[in-house]
């Protein structure tokens, strides 16, 4: 759990401040609240790099999916929700969530709802999101819990196995990436130098390329206990400003314009909420409170406040494929496949089609994009190293050369 810096007032009116642990501000704040004290603000103790990189504590994808597919077969069993969270409250490994599934448990044994109970765990708690309190709440409105945690499960497993396919299909490139970046460092910081004070020894006129690089290396080698923690401090920074409200809006407006891997993030985005969209009305809630939720789970700002305007539009009496292709982001196809959808009444198995569909497109079109990157970066590879290579060696021939 992290901790955090509550100011309150009690009943007399007295100031207080208390450095608390919890696992969010909201959940810190309501247990103080419900004590009877009037809260003035709750804060991350951390510090500002601790807010900026978050709690390392987090709820792992992989083990709550396992959590929930344990919880249906206790609920499918027949066992009460509250026996069923102490049980598996005692099985988790993870000191962390086993931690947080007892404060759920209280907060259900206090005649909270599970969903509620959930809630108030707050943002930042890994696979936990808004997604899963919202199908909660719809399989608590309806009393289909079971179904409702199903469809959560297999909705997971999906998504889970997308990403993965994803990310292992970058890990070759950026192994590559990691492979030239070491290479340069060791040439720069240590060969470099070794080869600028024996050509220092001859005296010589070397070629501008050389001195260029040699004069390069010897003052990385020379300030590299400046350059270092420059360096380190910069990126500290930047990764600072990313996380502030500023810094994530430029970053997200960027990955829509990098040429290829721009439409590649557009198609994973809507893919995401087609899917996300078809769970939630599958689990009986409406339309609207839907879109809210489905906004609220986009990772690019730009189309969660496009869906945001949409469900306004919606609200309003218009129809879902009018409002979306009106807000002038969501592809063509995705529209018409969706009108398909409304038009017939088949909405969520509609969406779920569109979600397949931009699925493979995505896995397809970084599958080429990485065909065409892998071998530029070897390109690249091979060309920054044979200039350092003749850079460093060029000279050595004249040299001989003058000598004979």
């Amino acid at each position: 759990m992290a901790e955090f810096l509550v100011k309150m007032a009690d009943e007399r009116g007295r100031v207080l401040q208390q450095v608390e642990s919890g696992f969010s501000e909201k959940e810190v704040r309501d247990r103080f609240v419900q004590q009877g004290f009037l809260v003035y603000s709750v804060k991350d103790h951390r510090g500002m790099l601790g807010a900026a990189f978050g709690s390392r504590q987090k709820v792992r994808a992989d083990e709550f999916i396992v959590f929930n597919q344990q919880f249906v077969t206790l609920i499918k069993a027949g066992l009460p929700i509250l026996t069923g969270l102490d049980l598996l409250r005692k099985r988790q490994r993870n000191p962390y969530f086993r931690t947080l599934l007892e404060n759920v448990r209280e907060r259900v044994k206090s005649g909270q709802l599970l969903s509620e109970a959930f809630a108030a765990q707050g943002k930042g708690q890994g696979a936990i999101t808004k997604i899963y309190t919202t199908t909660l709440l719809a399989g608590e409105r309806a009393g289909n819990m079971e179904e409702v945690l199903s469809r959560y499960v297999s909705y997971q497993r999906i998504t889970s196995s997308f990403r993965k396919k994803l990310l292992s299909s970058l890990w070759y490139p950026a192994l590559l990436i990691v492979a030239l970046v070491v290479m340069l460092s060791f040439l720069i910081t240590y060969v470099v130098p070794k080869f600028a004070e024996m050509y220092a020894q001859f005296n010589a006129e070397l070629p501008g390329m050389t001195k260029l690089l040699l004069a390069f290396g010897s003052t990385l080698h020379e300030y590299f206990y400046i350059v270092v923690p420059v360096f380190l401090g910069l990126l500290v920074a930047g990764l600072v400003w990313l996380r502030s409200e500023s810094g994530s809006r430029v970053l997200d407006t960027l990955r829509f314009k990098v040429p290829i891997f721009g439409e590649v993030w557009l198609k994973y985005q809507v893919s995401m909420f087609s899917r996300t969209l078809s769970t939630l009305l599958s689990g009986g809630m409406p339309l609207v409170p839907s879109l809210e939720t489905a906004s609220s789970s986009i990772n690019s700002r730009k189309i969660s406040a496009s869906v945001e305007q949409a469900g306004r539009w919606v609200r309003e009496g218009r129809s879902l494929s009018g409002s979306l292709e009106d807000t002038k982001f969501f592809p063509e196809l995705a529209v018409e496949m969706i009108e398909v959808g409304e038009s017939t009444g088949a909405l969520s198995s509609m969406l779920n089609s569109v979600a397949e569909f931009y699925e493979e497109d995505v896995q397809n079109s970084l599958a080429t994009a990485l065909t065409l990157i892998e071998p530029v970066l070897l390109i690249f590879m091979a060309t920054i190293v044979a200039f350092v290579l003749i850079a460093l060696y060029l000279p050595i021939f004249s040299l001989g050369s003058q000598i004979h």
